[in-house]
C-alpha cells in the first residue's frame, strides 16, 4: 500500500488524474472503475482538461460504476448515472455505450447484480478502481460489517451515511434506504485502487484503514490486502496517521 500527502484538494485531485490519463495513454482499451461523491469530483474536472486541451482519448475506454441508488431513475439529478453523465461522460469523447452503472431500477435486482460481475469480467477486468471513503471506513457502499468476499449486491444504508449523502437531498426522508454496491471482494479483483481521501472528517477513517487492523468494521482496511493499492490524501486527512508518507508516488504511470 503506497500512501501519498498532498498539501491539499487540488493536488491530490491532479495527481489521481495524471496516473488515470498515464493508463488511458498507454492502454486505449482500458476499463476504468469510477466513484461519485464530492471526493472524486476534483478528478473528473482534471481529466476533462486534459482531454480538452491535451487531447486525451476516452473513445475506446471502457468504465464500471461502484454503486447506485436503489428506487432513482437515471433521470434523477441525485442518481449516480446522472453525476456521471454531469461531471465526466457528457465532457469527454467516451462512448455511453461503454459506460456502465448499477441498474437502480430492475426488477430482478439479484439477477442484474450477477450480470453487472458478469459483463466487468467480459471486459477483461477493472485496470484501476477509484474509491472514495467514508467517515465510517465504508468504500462504495459496503458498510462497516460487510464481508470481505462480497461481491456486486444490494445493501442496507446505514443512518450515518444516509445522513452524510442527505445533503445533496432535500431532506435525509428523500435519502434512498438500499443502494447496489460493488462487494469488497469485487473491489479487490481489481488491478489496482486509488483512494482519495480530504479534509480532518476523514482522518479516523484514513488512520484505521491504512495502520490499524484488517477488520469488517473498517471496510477499507480490506485495502491492506490488495497488492497495488495508492492512496492520496491532503494533510487534514492523514493528520491521524504515525507514519512519514512522501508527498510523491514512487511510480506514476499505471500499467
Amino acid at each position: 500500500m503506497e500512501v501519498i500527502v498532498k498539501e491539499n484538494y487540488e493536488q491530490m485531485s491532479r495527481l489521481a488524474a495524471e496516473m488515470i490519463a498515464d493508463l488511458v495513454r498507454s492502454k486505449p482499451r482500458s476499463v476504468l472503475g469510477l466513484a461519485t461523491g464530492s471526493t472524486p469530483v476534483g478528478t473528473y474536472k482534471e481529466l476533462i482538461r486534459m482531454h480538452k486541451e491535451d487531447g486525451l482519448d476516452f473513445d475506446q475506454v471502457v468504465t464500471f460504476n461502484l454503486d447506485e441508488y436503489v428506487g432513482l431513475p437515471t433521470t434523477h439529478t441525485e442518481s449516480y448515472r446522472y453525476f456521471m453523465n454531469d461531471n465526466l461522460f457528457n465532457h469527454i469523447n467516451i462512448r455511453k455505450e461503454n459506460t456502465h452503472v448499477p441498474d437502480g431500477l430492475a426488477k430482478d435486482v439479484t439477477a442484474s447484480c450477477t450480470e453487472y460481475e458478469r459483463m466487468m469480467v467480459e471486459h477483461g477486468g477493472i485496470d484501476v478502481q477509484l474509491l472514495g471513503i467514508g467517515g465510517n471506513g465504508h468504500i462504495g457502499f459496503d458498510e462497516p460489517g460487510s464481508s470481505l468476499a462480497s461481491r456486486t449486491r444490494v445493501k442496507t444504508l446505514t443512518k450515518e451515511t444516509r445522513e452524510d449523502n442527505s445533503r445533496f437531498f432535500a431532506s435525509i426522508d428523500e435519502v434512498p434506504k438500499y443502494a447496489i454496491t460493488m462487494g469488497i471482494g469485487t473491489i479487490l479483483d481489481t488491478r489496482r485502487v486509488i483512494l482519495l481521501a480530504n479534509k480532518e472528517s476523514k482522518a479516523d477513517a484514513i488512520s484505521a484503514a491504512v495502520e490499524g487492523p484488517i477488520t469488517a468494521m473498517c471496510p477499507a482496511s480490506a485495502l491492506q490486502l490488495h497488492p497495488a493499492v495508492t492512496i492520496i490524501t491532503d494533510k487534514a486527512a492523514a493528520s491521524k496517521l504515525t507514519g512519514n508518507y512522501p508527498a510523491e508516488p514512487h511510480r506514476l504511470i499505471l500499467k
